[in-house]
């Protein structure tokens, strides 16, 4: 692995720690992670692959209160890169991802405690209006959180690939083989909480519409996006009114003679 390479994954690295805080551009997500280091090293099919088996994993993985999600963020990076470089399979991707998601839930435990001494002196600089300090103060607690992914990153990019190698071929099949069956079964619950929380009444044609194209046909991943595109452009313009471009609000007709208290309201 080059100087550059190591530089680029620790990039990613702190992007990912970053964003599993900030929730904007969803950079911590396994698809987005995942896929980013295929891309740095050389092998952006694998991760692809892995991100978005992680993915459906971790879709029913938020926090609720002050019960912290595994982390997806570190799980995704260091597992991803461990897959690539020691050419392993994506069920031993999966053993990887799974316990570090759990040490990564501890570790932003630590992290997010220590961040409180940052809100307070910011809360300080408040005080005396000192803004400069309260930025300084955000872009250090950030900072935080991406040296929380880049500091284990790191670590196992010193490690030699060979004696990682070792470690995973030694795994028994049968953990690897019950973690994926175990994933299944975590990613029918995602979709179920997914499923959930859009009980829509009127969109639920849609969602059944989706399953027969599915069994009677042979639409790929791509042919079902476009459609579901097509079929949201159309409901939306059926809802608005916008298919003509008559979006005017409709003139008071000739022979409607307003109230005359509400005549001299308008004429004043």
């Amino acid at each position: 692995m080059s100087i550059i390479q190591i530089i680029l994954l620790l990039i990613v690295a702190g992007i990912t720690g970053m964003g599993s805080v900030l929730d904007e551009a969803q950079t911590h997500r396994p698809l987005v992670a995942c896929t980013l280091v295929g891309l740095v090293l050389g092998d952006v099919t694998t991760g692809i692959i892995l991100g978005g088996t992680l993915e459906m994993m971790a879709l029913g993985w938020m926090n609720v209160g002050l019960a912290m999600a595994p982390d997806t963020a570190i799980a995704s990076v260091i597992s991803t890169i461990l897959v690539i470089t020691t050419q392993q399979g994506i069920g031993e991707g999966i053993a990887i991802a799974v316990p570090l998601a759990a040490a990564g839930q501890a570790l932003t435990i630590f992290v997010r405690t220590i961040t409180v001494f940052f809100v307070h002196k910011a809360d300080s600089f408040a005080e005396r209006g000192n803004f400069r300090g309260i930025e300084i103060m955000h872009i250090s607690a950030l900072f935080l959180q991406a040296l929380r992914v880049m500091i284990p990153t790191f670590i196992i990019l010193m490690i030699s690939a060979e004696a990682v190698g070792q470690f995973l071929n030694g795994i028994p099949e049968v953990i690897t083989g019950g973690l994926q069956i175990g994933g299944g079964i975590i990613v029918v619950v995602g979709y179920a909480m997914v499923v959930n929380m859009m009980d829509i009444p009127y969109l639920k044609p849609f969602f059944y519409m989706g399953f027969l194209f599915a069994a009677f046909t042979n639409f790929n991943l791509v042919g079902f996006g476009g459609l579901g595109l097509c079929l949201a452009l159309l409901f939306i313009q059926l809802k608005y009114n916008t298919l003509g471009g008559n979006t005017e609000t409709p003139a008071t007709p000739n022979n409607v003679t307003l109230d005359d208290d509400l005549d001299d309201d308008l004429d004043a």
